[in-house]
């Protein structure tokens, strides 16, 4: 914000008329150096053409906008004048506000004078008071100081890595800034040579962060480093996202690959959703907005797109909440964010200074809305291009209601049809009928936009980006949307039209029956049974997963409880949290990992020391070998869990021996003292020196869980977090399937059984091919375990093994997917 030292107030000044009081302010500015003397001219000469007056004793005198060659520098200065001086017929001016303005800065000054206006005791006193400060601190909120503002990050500063997969987008931006903004420390992030305000969710989209980029954060002021602290364990919980195995895996059907034989034309565009729709074309064209400039009183003005604000913001909050019941919180978040964006001050500051300016409110705020959309949508990265939609969602709330509208109405139609459109936005896709709208093609747009994960959300097949050819084809026409392939046929033939017909049929009862059956076993058709269970982060996810039918929780990851807080949590409050999970699963399997922290999950409280490979470094088992102020509590609240129901202890990233026989020590100390019963012990096989040494660790415990995610990063030298090299990252790559086989076999020989828990278990080709394998137990994302459970039934343990065979010969992992 722009700085008005004490230097720059005159106190006690005199002036006859309005031009001698103009020249007086104006000759403050060119002694701080803001202007050259000829700006004074220009601020008269801008005084002939609108009234600077604002009311209540304040005016704002300023130059002409082609003048602003003549500043030097942007800079305020406040000229009071106790007696007052005649301004305009029945106007009197006591405090006159001169204005050098090369950019936006001296808008937070302008907002500030909003508010003092209203307040008539603070005018009296600041038209009166002998203490420059006073004037001082009404404008600029602060008293003045002697600190000098940095040039680059402030005093206390961390680097963090943003893994999110796609970089600092809304919904994590939004996370940041929430938690930004509960502290006073002023924040600063840094993306190479740009710097953006922490608590500015529009500042942080403009700096384009994509996954896997580093960032400096830094703070200054009383809290800072617990702002930063904060900031970083929020970064490495991923900013309140799921991680991206979350995904519900594709569903597997032969019929994929279909397309019909007669069509009138065929429409390419990029697959955003999955899924068949036939049906009519309804074009759904949003009526723009037309905007006059009629500017009103400034004051009136500036009130009125205050209020718009507040009743867009609260229309969010209404529609967020309505998005939450019906899609879950995660597709809420992205209309948060959109009240996060309206709580922009830069927004806020450009709409008010084209205010001051001489606009009516509902221009000012299209203006800057447009400027902003055109800035985020030149970022290089696609998926934080996208957000433009959202910004330009969320100015429409703002718009309507400037301009008396209301609230956006709902997309509606009178028969069921696929919805054509130039683009969606979040809005318009949340508050469709699935029942009425049949599938989604727009002209533009990514498939990662948040209209496409509505789409998906809601079960409707959806393709973006098909181009303006489709904004032309007439109304009414009969189609086929495949979401598949991304390809909209026009005009089909009847028996396409009915061969389509008969494929969606299928899909919906094969997805019907696959959740309808998700309790029973996934048994194979030859009858060997598969233990298909869930990956859950926190207590809340197990009685999730139960609903979706999965047969126990094959990982749960105790890092969530000890992420997100600036303290470890105490063995009270682990043994509460396993113990209320032990309860949840009534029985059903319960695998806890300890502690797995490195890597790419920090935790800024335990004060780790930074390494520069921090996935070869601390981390894990070895990491809780050497802090046994935070092994022995979780081991001892896991014990004390296990005397309420079944569960299994599982140790993640074993690399040796010794560490395993290290951690069991310490384990069957506890649980004596505790006299806790015995409980099976396995180990995550996450490194190639545990599946070389599968034979013989497997007999020091009961049971190995595979982790894919980390053992493919292992074996092929690959970041899965990189961004040019993660897509390579395959875990169905051969390399990867054999070091699979390896720990199978070692595990075969002891007679312990082999699970996995990574992503490839979620994906119905890698839960074939890991069966084949040999592996006994996969856990899966919670939105996958229907499709797996009924993927593997449809499926004989004799046909996998042979698909096994054959991917173990295969030569990349393209190879493998084509089988």
């Amino acid at each position: 914000m722009l700085q008005l030292t004490a230097a720059s107030v005159r106190l006690g000044a005199r002036a006859a008329s309005k031009e001698e009081a103009i020249r007086q302010v104006g000759q403050v500015l060119v002694q701080a150096g803001h202007i050259k003397p000829a700006y004074i001219d220009s601020m008269l000469a801008r005084e002939a053409l609108a009234n600077t007056f604002l009311g209540n004793g304040i005016a704002i005198p300023h130059g002409k906008p082609e003048d602003r060659d003549l500043i030097l520098a942007t800079g305020i200065a406040v000229l009071q004048v106790p007696e007052g001086v005649p301004w305009n017929t029945g106007e009197t001016a006591r405090l006159i506000v001169g204005i050098a303005a090369r950019s936006d800065e001296h808008i937070d000054v302008l907002r500030r004078l909003t508010r003092v206006l209203g307040d008539e005791a603070l005018v009296t006193r600041l038209c009166q008071t002998r203490d420059p400060a006073d004037i001082v601190e009404a404008l600029t909120g602060e008293r003045p100081t002697s600190i000098a503002q940095p040039v680059a990050d402030y005093d206390h500063a961390v680097q963090v890595v943003i893994h999110n997969p796609t970089g600092l987008h809304a919904r994590p931006a939004t996370a940041f800034v929430e938690t930004a903004k509960k502290f006073q420390a002023a924040i600063r992030v840094r993306y190479g040579d740009a710097v953006a305000d922490g608590k500015s969710l529009l500042g942080l989209l403009q700096l384009g962060v994509t996954a896997g980029a580093m960032v400096t954060i830094s703070a200054q002021g009383p809290d800072a480093e617990a702002a930063l602290m904060a900031l970083q364990a929020l970064v490495a919980a991923g900013m309140g996202e799921e991680p991206s195995e979350a995904v519900a895996p594709r569903v597997q059907v032969a019929q994929r690959d279909w397309k019909p034989q007669h069509v009138a034309a065929t429409i390419e565009g990029i697959p955003a959703a999955e899924g068949l729709a036939v049906g009519p074309i309804r074009h759904y064209r949003r009526v723009p907005l037309v905007v006059t400039d009629t500017p009103g009183d400034r004051m009136t003005e500036a009130a009125a797109l205050e209020q718009a604000l507040v009743a867009a913001r609260n229309e969010l909050e209404v529609v967020a909440d309505e998005v939450a019941r019906r899609l879950g919180s995660s597709r809420a978040a992205i209309f948060r964010a959109h009240a996060e964006l309206l709580a922009d001050p830069g927004l806020v500051r450009e709409t008010v200074s084209r205010i001051f300016d001489g606009h009516s409110a509902a221009w000012a705020w299209q203006q800057t809305i447009a400027a902003r959309v055109a800035q985020i949508a030149k970022l290089d990265d696609p998926v934080l291009a996208g957000r433009a939609v959202d910004l330009s969602d969320a100015g429409q709330r703002v718009l309507r209601h400037l301009l008396g509208l209301g609230e956006i109405p709902h997309l509606s139609l009178a028969e069921s049809a696929i919805i054509v459109a130039d683009d969606l936005t979040p809005s318009d896709t949340a508050s469709l009928d699935p029942d009425r709208v049949l599938g989604l093609c727009t002209a533009h747009g990514g498939p990662t936009s948040h209209t496409a994960i509505i789409a998906r959300s809601l079960g409707l097949p959806a393709i973006v980006a098909a181009g303006e050819a489709v904004l032309d084809v007439p109304e009414g026409t009969p189609a086929i949307l495949d979401g598949f392939n991304g390809a909209l046929y026009l005009r089909p033939s009847a028996a396409d039209i009915e061969t389509a017909h008969a494929l969606r049929a299928g899909l919906d009862q094969a997805q019907a029956i696959a959740f309808a059956v998700r309790h029973q076993p996934a048994i194979t058709r030859d009858g060997v049974h598969i233990e298909v269970a869930a990956n859950v982060n926190r207590v809340a996810d197990a009685a999730r997963a139960i609903e979706n039918g999965a047969d126990g929780v094959g990982l749960m990851r105790t890092e969530f409880l000890f992420l997100e807080r600036d303290s470890a949590p105490d063995e009270d409050e682990q043994y509460q949290a396993y113990r209320t999970m032990v309860e949840t699963m009534a029985g059903r399997t319960l695998i806890i990992r300890t502690l797995d922290i490195g890597g790419d999950k920090e935790v800024p409280y335990l004060n780790i020391p930074r390494e520069d490979n921090s996935f070869l470094g601390l981390r894990g088992l070895r990491l809780c070998l050497r802090r046994p102020e935070l092994f022995e509590p979780q081991l001892r609240a896991i014990y004390r869990a296990a005397k309420h129901g079944p569960l299994k202890i599982m140790f993640p990233m074993v690399a040796t021996l010794e560490e395993v026989q290290q951690a069991k020590v310490i384990a069957e100390r506890i649980r004596a003292e505790l006299n806790a019963p015995p409980v099976e012990i396995g180990i995550m096989v996450e490194v190639p020196s545990a599946a070389m040494l599968a034979d013989v660790l497997a007999h020091e415990v009961d049971f190995f869980s595979i982790g894919t995610n980390d053992l493919t990063q292992y074996v092929l030298a690959m970041d899965r977090l990189h961004p040019e090299l993660a897509r390579q990252a395959d875990s169905l790559h051969p390399a990867v399937l054999r070091a699979i086989a390896l720990t199978v076999e070692g595990a075969t020989k002891a007679g312990r059984w082999v699970g996995v828990c990574g992503g490839v278990a979620s994906d119905p080709l890698g839960a074939a091919i890991l069966v084949g394998l040999g592996v006994q137990e996969l856990s899966v994302s919670i939105p996958g375990i229907a499709t797996i459970k009924a993927h593997l039934r449809g499926l004989s343990a004799a046909e996998m093994r042979d698909l096994a065979r054959r991917a173990l010969v295969c030569h990349s992992a393209a190879e493998v997917r084509a089988l």
